[in-house]
């Protein structure tokens, strides 16, 4: 006859590995050396080479708008459409890339919050002043621009510069 396992010290020992586990430190503070070495390993990816490609995409977008669909309105709405994805991109580089973000942790986190809302903001404007500033608008081409350089996001992370070797300077 197989005695069966006792569920109260099963608990109890689960629990025992959950405080043993929860006792270790959450995070390591590194070392210059030892941050020197991460930053080389995982460089960043800096803003303002995925607004430069969202912009290039584009205008590329638009071109081939232009050549496919053989109207300049189709193309204007292209290119309207990454306009809206791209111009309130700069803003959000160039705010984030300000010294006043980079003082401290909470303030960055502020920096981060406040152009987040910047650049929302200022697309839904675009978008609704679309209909006046683009004559001729063309909804689902303004749209296929706008899709398309959003998705430049999801590419950039593709694009990460090769880690460096030897020596970098903090």
């Amino acid at each position: 006859m197989a005695i069966a396992p006792d569920p109260l010290a099963e608990r109890t020992q689960r629990w025992a590995k959950w405080e043993d586990e929860a006792a270790e430190p959450a995070h390591k503070t590194l070392t210059r050396e030892e941050a020197r070495a991460l930053r080389a390993r995982q460089p960043s990816l800096s803003p303002w080479r995925v607004v430069v490609a969202q912009a290039a995409l584009g205008a590329v977008s638009a071109l081939v708008a232009w050549f496919v669909g053989g109207k300049a309105a189709v193309a204007w709405s292209v290119l309207y459409g990454a306009a809206c994805v791209v111009l309130p991109g700069v803003l959000m580089a160039r705010g984030m890339t300000s010294r006043l973000s980079s003082l401290s942790l909470g303030a960055s986190a502020v920096s981060f919050m406040l152009w987040e809302s910047v650049k929302i903001a200022v697309s839904v404007a675009m978008l609704a002043l679309a209909p006046k500033l683009v004559p001729a608008l063309s909804w689902p081409a303004l749209l296929v621009g706008l899709v398309l350089c959003m998705q430049m996001y999801w590419l950039a992370l593709l694009w990460r510069p090769s880690p460096r070797s030897g020596p970098t300077k903090v």
